[in-house]
């Protein structure tokens, strides 16, 4: 099973602006962690949402708001997809994640599967991954 870990922040926190020495230290470590046991499929920090935009939908319409979304209590820091047996793993994990604060949300991505098969686009999906590899993700 896939999981992302979302670690959310706000503009507030020292690291928004990038890690601290320290702080890089200990994500390398724990990264390290989840590549020796193989559960690792992708992971990156981002820059701050000053660097950002949104991109608001109403019907037809779309919107761009520049970054940053001070407003916001909790924004987007960084990610890792880990591919692990089943919700409990992926939340122990989480828990070793090497932060001081904040909060990682754990969601669980769709299984191309779990899609109704006979639909063109889960078809040409499923050609895709077979000839670009499975890490890629709808």
């Amino acid at each position: 099973m896939k999981f992302m870990m979302l670690l959310q922040s706000d503009e507030s926190s020292p690291e928004t602006a990038g890690p601290s020495e320290e702080a890089l230290n200990a994500m390398g470590a724990y990264n390290e962690e989840l590549m020796k046991a193989g559960v690792i499929l992708a992971g990156e920090g981002l820059h701050p949402s000053s660097t950002g935009v949104r991109v608001h939908y109403d019907g037809d319409d779309r919107t761009v708001v520049d970054g940053p979304f001070t407003e916001s209590k909790e924004l987007l820091a960084g990610f890792w997809i880990i591919q692990v047996k089943d919700r409990d793993e992926a939340i122990e994990w989480a828990r070793r994640i090497p932060l001081p604060s904040g909060q990682v949300e754990v969601r669980q991505i769709f299984d191309i599967s779990e899609f109704d098969q006979d639909n063109e686009y889960v078809q040409k999906e499923k050609e895709w991954r077979e000839t670009q590899g499975e890490s890629r993700t709808a």
